[in-house]
């Protein structure tokens, strides 16, 4: 995962800007807070480099600490890219890290995601927010018919995608995680509810 000289500066200054701030807000869990670029970083950058294709609008649902969706912004200043956290703490914090790294292609949405009027974006990311079934409900307010779903899924996602199934058709491809060998990227489309 190579990023430029710019990239991987931005990327440092996020990184101390969530140590900086999560004692205070608990943006993520602080055992992992020493981890955080081999675990957390690099967890996202793998997201980037499998979206690469991608040249349209993204929206990051449950933002929290800004993963993926800040190092998505970061990475690809080429998208317009939206954030919505509705901790108005944390939504703080995601603008402090958009003002103090400059970053004029993100913008954030303090809302409740099922608040947030149908964006119908053609690239949407999930990490660590709910299990699949709920999560397949907020995806399919906001992706647009072709989009694409690019949800982060810990080591129980066979399990959600079989539960997800019973109520919704998808198609799936999954990306095996590089930091954690039982976890998974699932790249989701063509939704249906059934």
């Amino acid at each position: 995962m190579d990023v430029s000289r710019e990239t991987a500066r931005a990327l440092a200054q996020y990184c101390e800007l969530v140590r900086k701030w999560n004692p205070r807000i608990n943006l993520v869990a602080a055992g992992s807070l020493l981890e955080f670029e081999e675990r957390h970083l690099r967890d996202s950058l793998q997201l980037v480099d499998l979206s690469a294709k991608t040249n349209t609008n993204w929206v990051d649902l449950g933002s929290g600490g800004g993963l993926p969706g800040l190092v998505v912004a970061i990475s690809r200043p080429d998208l317009e890219v939206k954030l919505i956290e509705s901790d108005r703490r944390k939504a703080e914090f995601l603008r402090t890290v958009c003002r103090e790294l400059g970053l004029k292609n993100c913008a954030i949405v303090a809302q409740r995601i099922e608040a947030v009027d149908r964006l119908d974006v053609a690239n949407i990311s999930a990490r660590a927010l709910a299990a699949l079934p709920l999560l397949m409900s907020y995806v399919s307010r906001h992706l647009a018919e072709d989009g694409t779903a690019w949800l982060m899924k810990g080591r129980n996602w066979h399990a959600e995608v079989e539960e997800a199934r019973k109520t919704w058709r998808f198609d799936l491809i999954s990306h095996p995680s590089l930091t954690d060998e039982n976890a998974a990227i699932l790249e989701i489309r063509r939704i249906e509810h059934v």
